[in-house]
């Protein structure tokens, strides 16, 4: 949620930067609409509140009995008036909350304009795309072949969009998941294992809610919400507390599987196991002072790109633009390794600055080391990487011609002595 300050008195801004991420600068002229609203009912309640004070001092010192009850009958009438507009208040408050949430967050700057994602920048890239003297497989006909992926027991099981990982294929997604963990223990993540399941507040706070809750899947009888990503249950960790200025930097990581509805049609884009309404993802997340996000930033995208490159792959990364941004960021660098089976990028990573945004929506603020009035943190997050992207280049990338597949040097801890997967 940006600050309403910032609407009252840079509406132009706000409508540009609506206009920049492709969408209807429409709210702004609402919220100013609700915000004068607002502010007139309570000019006129707080009117009518200090007459009614006034009129029941009078009434003490009044000896006449007739004039005392006229005025008591008066000042009923008076309260009945300040209920009606403590009500009207609320119903306002409550739609102006309710567009102040449907606004995102600014772009940063420095985010290059652009209607999609056909106009988002790549900055860099590390490695060449690898050559094979062979024709490598995509992974979901490498995957079967080796019996460690099984399409056709995920659907019986739950339906369309859904696998069952076997052998060799299950303990190397369990693999990637701890490397990935113990690598963001090193670069000074302190490691968290959070719940699966959220409230909506969470949700509102990280700015989930209500925007994509066509996207979520929740419990029918309570306020109990799957997770979509592990950057929820992160925010909502000091959701509602004042942190000291000390404690910052906070970095955080973690596992969730996540679940998201994902609207998919027929194509290439979903062919085997790239996209599902179910995943793992190791998250990265870090609460910091304002002006430590810029450098938190490039940390957490270095940090990304370390954990691409120990698994030896090719990657790149991405500006994203502004009609590509995502809903709470202000700047966004994805991460793309190349999938040689597939012969195409495959985002496995997307790091975002979200700056004050989630703090305000989640209610969390730091008490500055000079003991002024406490401040917003920044908030940044960043896939640590997400799945199943990363288990498919890990395959497509170090298969043999034989059809087997090697598994990388940064693994092989985790692997229980397997060093090459070979058809069971």
């Amino acid at each position: 949620m940006i600050d309403i300050n910032l609407i009252r008195e840079q509406p132009e801004l706000v409508r540009k930067a609506l206009a920049d991420r492709q969408m209807d600068p429409g709210p702004v002229d609402e919220i100013l609409r609700l915000d004068e609203e607002r502010r007139e009912l309570i000019q006129k309640a707080e009117a009518l509140k200090a007459e009614r004070n006034a009129v029941s001092k009078e009434i003490g010192r009044l000896k006449d009995a007739a004039e005392r009850q006229a005025k008591i009958e008066a000042m009923k009438a008076v309260g009945d008036q300040i209920g009606a507009l403590d009500d009207s208040l609320r119903q306002v408050e409550q739609a102006l909350e309710g567009v102040q949430a449907s606004i995102p967050n600014l772009p940063d700057p420095r985010v290059p304009y652009g209607v999609d994602d056909a106009e988002n920048l790549v900055i860099r890239q590390h490695g060449q795309i690898p050559q094979y003297d062979f024709e490598p497989k995509p992974h979901w006909e490498l995957g079967p072949q080796l019996g460690i992926i099984d399409f056709e027991r995920g659907v019986k099981i739950t339906g369309s969009r859904f696998y069952v990982l076997s052998g060799a294929g299950a303990r190397l997604q369990r693999a990637l998941i701890s490397y990935m963990l113990d690598l963001h223990a090193r670069q000074g993540y302190t490691e968290k294992y959070p719940p699966f399941m959220v409230k909506g507040k969470t949700l509102f706070g990280a700015g989930q809610l209500p925007k994509f809750a066509d996207n979520l899947y929740r419990d029918h009888e309570e306020d109990l919400w799957m997770v979509p990503t592990a950057e929820v249950p992160l925010t909502g960790l000091h959701m509602d507390e004042i942190l000291e200025e000390s404690e910052l930097p906070r970095l955080y990581t973690a596992y969730t599987p996540c679940f998201r509805r994902e609207k998919m049609s027929a194509g290439r884009d979903v062919r085997g196991i790239k996209r599902g309404h179910q995943f793992d993802k190791v998250e990265m997340y870090i609460y910091c002072k304002p002006d430590e996000s810029e450098a938190m930033l490039q940390k957490m995208t270095a940090d990304a790109e370390e954990t691409c490159r120990l698994l030896g792959f090719t990657y790149r990364v991405k500006q994203l633009c502004t009609g590509d941004l995502g809903f709470g960021s202000a700047i966004t660098y994805d991460i793309e390794v190349w999938a040689a089976g597939c012969q195409e990028w495959l985002e496995v990573s997307s790091v975002s600055n979200v700056t004050d945004f989630q703090a305000r929506r989640a209610n969390i603020k730091y008490r500055p080391a000079d003991g002024k009035r406490v401040r917003f943190p920044h908030t940044l997050n960043g896939s640590g990487l997400g799945m199943p992207r990363t288990l498919i280049a890990v395959l497509e990338n170090n298969q043999q011609a034989d059809g087997s597949v090697v598994v990388p040097e940064a693994l092989r801890p985790w692997m229980g002595g397997i060093e090459t997967i070979r058809a069971e």
